[in-house]
């Protein structure tokens, strides 16, 4: 198989690989009704050291940058109350926490969650967070310029491995909400 974009040696659909998928990322592709078919979920083997968009980019092809997203975990606070969301955006940009995030959460203050908290809550590894399989209650906060691409290649849940998914399954997603201006330039 080979997949949609860029030039990887392993591309399997995730259904056929949910052994390497972290539980809660196998657990949402076995019961998935998103909007494309399972099989269109697409899982690509890469090594865990290249994992970080920049090093990841310069050993898989920068042409990669356009068609990547990046999913961090950001916490709104009100008072006294803290919630957690995830936020989907180019990888060549930044998600406006303080701006666009702050005021869709209705937060006094919002910020990157701590990395034990974004990785202990998602049950998913440090650069690998993926929408998928995210806690159902969470906002999920989509640019919409990751929505409009035909693919987009996104972490899977752990450093090793990425999943291509078309655009529009972002959208889809529990909670999801699509904005425009949610990644700024970097």
């Amino acid at each position: 198989m080979r997949a949609p974009l860029g030039d990887f040696d392993v591309v399997h659909p995730a259904p056929e690989v949910l052994g390497l998928l972290v539980a809660p990322v196998a657990e949402a592709v076995r019961g998935w009704s998103g909007p494309v078919p399972a099989d269109e979920l697409i899982h690509v083997d890469t090594d865990p050291q290249w994992a970080d968009t920049a090093t990841f980019l310069e050993h898989y092809g920068p042409e990669l940058l356009d068609q990547s997203a990046n999913c961090v975990v950001v916490a709104g606070k009100r008072g006294g109350e803290t919630t957690l969301a995830a936020c989907v955006v180019l990888s060549g940009t930044r998600v406006d926490v303080n701006g666009v995030v702050r005021r869709q959460l209705g937060a006094r203050k919002a910020s990157f969650a701590p990395m034990d908290t974004a990785t202990g809550e998602t049950g998913m590894e440090y650069g690998g967070i993926t929408p998928i399989g995210l806690p159902a209650a969470w906002p999920l906060l989509v640019d919409a310029a990751v929505a409009d691409l035909p693919y987009v290649l996104v972490g899977s849940g752990s450093r090793r491995g990425k999943l291509i998914v078309p655009g529009k399954v972002f959208a889809a997603l529990p909670n999801a909400v699509v904005i425009e201006g949610l990644g700024v330039a970097g």
